[in-house]
């Protein structure tokens, strides 16, 4: 039963953010539900064994386990959300730095603890620039200041795929993030006569100070490295501390191309390295100079103790992340059992950790480091499992020993890859195929070598400075050593990480297969996968409903429509720097992917704007299309034809859908490059037999002049949703216009604070006078039309999670 609670109190927490009532009436019942099976359990029913008495506790459990995971996660969230900030603001903080800064390439980001902002203090993410002038100087730890800034609330894309930056704000606890214009360094009697003595007086406790400590070693180990004469100091420092502050973007793309990024974070045997280390060097000086002691306590009692403790440095050391919290947990979790001489099962121990860890930190469970983590060890569990049942009779010798070494390694790689592969679609939408052969090298090479060497050259710069500079530079070499490999396997395969479109249905058949694939022996036939990997052959396409989204991609417009087998997008959104933030391939390939589209049939370009058509040139080459179309001429990719749309121009999809092209005329396209807007492709959309929005005008960025021409050509136009030209500009959407097609909705695609004020009071207003509801991506996100049957439902993606809530 312990079991099936620890699930269900996973799966509760993991539903963190959604809304289930039903969930949160159960939980009184449930307990009192398991209070009674347990008092039956224990007089009445004491002597009872039936099937259906354990099959019953056991379903009373799991209940119990969900519905407390679950309250307890809503409980926790509504307290943080109450914490966070969600205008746009000048502000002046008192705040505190006890975490160290991480290193960009043009600002520093630093999370400070703001004291004077709410009752209690919060923690934001504070950014500062490069530049080291009187005005921004750099945060020191152990240190007071006044801010002076912007608040720069997190505000995500609320788009099907999409990284959620409110989600990660909320799992790394950052109520927002802030801008620093001014700095100012206050002193600790000012901090105290500004009413904050309490605080001051608890940063002066020992926890506090040794966390103080920690932190300015790391600093002051990342300030060595970085004075080290050698060529990778950023990988020496991610993969010792998990500190990407000198890392080149270079380098981690490089990694994250052979799906090895993962290497450069912490994980657990980085602290199962460093505390193996340690208590090898303490049984080598027992056995030399106190043998005697292994004869009062066996070896695995007596040094038990120390090894916990190195965990438990290694893991303040590094910041607690979520692997070497796993791997702490573990620990001690393995140790006691061990003390108390209880039988050790391993999936028992994972799950309990998992449980324990959520108890402390449930906004753990947002981080794809918890799942990646777990699935992993799960994985790694199962492997060991499996090695030494079938292998347990085979070493004889070295050399057998070594051949099953090597197979199990290979045998680990490409398994880990599959166990792993449904966990990198959910969260990272696209895979690199070269990843078990790549990982085969580079592994071992940084688990063996890399990693002890880079642990041994830290102890050793806190012993002896010069040592551990020189073992620095030798584990330099090794670190060239590995990416000479890593540019051999570039030039012979060329790796890339490869978009893969898969549904939420696919997924979950993917992943029911896996899981029955990795069960133990005897639980469920293997074979029993083979009926879950059968619709991921046999989905077919012609029977996806008709939908129409109007994506959230900040300011800009892409607009994605499907039915049965046909799909279409018009505009692509785009970033102004497509290079440092890539609408491309950070909002439309994700959104794509869960929508398990892998290609398109038309894409309608209304202008080339860099906000709505930005994005396509970021991933021409990555997403194939048949047809696109555009007022002027485009590069477009080999797989794809160019055609210039123009009014009168239609399509049909299966006899449900009708497109029209409304504008430009003919004869207009050659004043396009001069009049980007006024010609913009106006695209109209009927769906037949849908009630109560069956048609759809698409604007562009039309204004004035091509609705007032529109009305003259098309005086009977029948218009249900209007997506409002210009992103809700008061330059278009006129009052006339308006009144003569009075749509049942207005939708305007805005960016969140963008520099326009879009969409315009003027035009809100003009909406409001007319009765005519205005939705928008900046306050619904991606808005959703589908058809179930001969109903077309709307659906808010902000509606989705309770941090999306505007």
């Amino acid at each position: 039963m312990i079991q099936l609670m620890c699930v269900g109190w996973v799966i509760g927490i993991g539903s963190m953010g959604k809304i289930f009532p039903f969930l949160q009436s159960l939980l009184i019942p449930c307990i009192a539900l398991f209070i009674l099976s347990l008092l039956l359990k224990l007089t009445v029913l004491k002597p009872v064994h039936s099937l259906w008495w354990k099959f019953l506790q056991l379903c009373i459990g799991f209940s119990l386990g969900i519905t407390l995971g679950y309250n307890y996660a809503q409980h926790q969230l509504d307290d943080r959300l109450q914490l966070r900030e969600r205008q746009t603001e000048h502000v002046e903080v008192v705040a505190y730095v006890k975490n160290l800064n991480e290193l960009g390439e043009s600002s520093i980001q630093q999370k400070i603890q703001v004291l004077n902002r709410h009752a209690e203090v919060v923690q934001w993410q504070a950014w500062l620039k490069h530049e080291i002038d009187s005005h921004h100087q750099p945060l020191e730890l152990g240190q007071y200041y006044r801010l002076q800034g912007k608040l720069l609330p997190a505000h995500s894309y609320a788009t099907q795929g999409v990284f959620d930056q409110e989600q990660w704000y909320l799992q790394q606890s950052i109520m927002s993030g802030f801008k620093v214009t001014s700095v100012h360094k206050l002193p600790e009697q000012d901090i105290s006569a500004l009413g904050y003595g309490r605080y001051v007086r608890q940063q002066h406790s020992f926890s506090n100070q040794i966390q103080l400590w920690m932190e300015q070693q790391r600093l002051a180990l990342r300030n060595f490295i970085d004075q080290q004469p050698v060529k990778h100091k950023g990988l020496l420092l991610a993969l010792l501390t998990g500190d990407k502050s000198l890392l080149k973007p270079e380098t981690e793309q490089f990694f994250q191309r052979f799906g090895m990024s993962h290497l450069l974070a912490i994980s657990g045997p980085h602290v199962l390295i460093f505390a193996l280390l340690l208590c090898w060097s303490l049984h080598q000086l027992i056995g030399r100079y106190c043998p005697q002691a292994y004869l009062k306590w066996p070896k695995q009692y007596l040094l038990i103790v120390p090894f916990c403790i190195c965990v438990l440095l290694y893991c303040a050391f590094v910041g607690f992340e979520i692997p070497a919290l796993r791997t702490l947990l573990t620990c001690l979790l393995i140790s006691g059992f061990v003390l108390l001489k209880q039988k050790i099962q391993a999936l028992n121990i994972l799950l309990l950790s998992a449980s324990i860890l959520l108890i402390f930190d449930p906004f753990s469970i947002l981080s794809a480091a918890f799942w990646l983590s777990y699935g992993a060890c799960f994985v790694l569990l199962r492997i060991y499992q499996t090695v030494q049942q079938s292998h347990a009779e085979e070493i004889k010798t070295r050399t057998q020993a070594i051949k099953i070494q090597v197979k199990i390694l290979i045998e680990s790689q490409w398994k880990i890859f599959l166990a792993l592969f449904p966990l990198m679609l959910i969260f990272f939408k696209q895979v690199a195929w070269i990843t078990p052969l790549s990982n085969l090298f580079a592994i071992p090479w940084i688990g063996m070598v890399i990693v002890p060497l880079d642990v041994i050259a830290a102890l050793c710069y806190f012993i002896f400075e010069p040592l551990g500079s020189l073992i620095f530079q030798i584990n330099d070499g090794c670190l060239s050593v590995l990416l000479i490999f890593m540019q051999l396997l570039d030039q012979l395969f060329s790796p890339a990480l490869q978009p893969v479109a898969m549904n939420f249905w696919m997924l979950l058949s993917l992943c029911l297969g896996l899981i029955i694939l990795f069960l133990p022996r005897g639980v469920l036939p293997k074979t029993w996968s083979v009926l879950c990997f059968v619709p991921l052959m046999m989905i077919d396409s012609t029977k996806n409903e008709f939908e129409l989204t109007v994506l959230d991609v900040g300011q800009g417009q892409a607009i994605f429509v499907r039915d049965q087998e046909q799909t279409l997008m018009i505009d692509t959104g785009g970033n102004h720097d497509e290079a440092k933030f890539s609408v491309g391939r950070q909002i439309i390939l994700p959104f794509l992917s869960v929508k398990g589209v892998s290609e398109l049939n038309q894409l309608i370009l209304t202008h080339l704007d860099q906000d709505h058509k930005g994005a396509y040139e970021s991933i021409k080459h990555d997403l194939p299309i048949k047809n696109v179309y555009s007022n002027e001429q485009l590069e477009v990719a080999d797989s794809s034809q160019f055609d210039y749309c123009h009014q009168g121009q239609k399509w049909q999809w299966s006899d449900r859908v009708d497109f029209t092209v409304l504008s430009p005329k003919a004869e207009q396209l050659e004043n396009a490059k001069d009049e980007k807007n006024e010609m913009s492709c106006v695209v109209y959309l009927q769906v037949k037999n849908a009630q109560p929005y069956q048609n759809f005008l698409l604007m562009g960025d039309a204004g004035w002049p091509t609705e007032y021409q529109i009305l003259q050509d098309y005086p009977d136009l029948k218009v249900d949703v209007l997506v409002l030209g210009h992103h809700g500009s008061r330059h278009s959407s006129a009052y006339h216009f308006l009144k003569q097609l009075n749509p049942k909705l207005a939708v305007a695609s805005a960016g969140f604070n963008n520099r326009y004020g879009h969409p315009s009071v003027v035009l809100e207003s003009r909406l409001k006078e007319l009765n005519i509801p205005l939705l928008t991506t900046l306050k619904q996100g991606s808005i959703r039309f589908s058809k179930h049957k001969n109903i077309m439902a709307i659906e808010f993606e902000r509606d989705s999670r309770l941090w999306l809530k505007p």
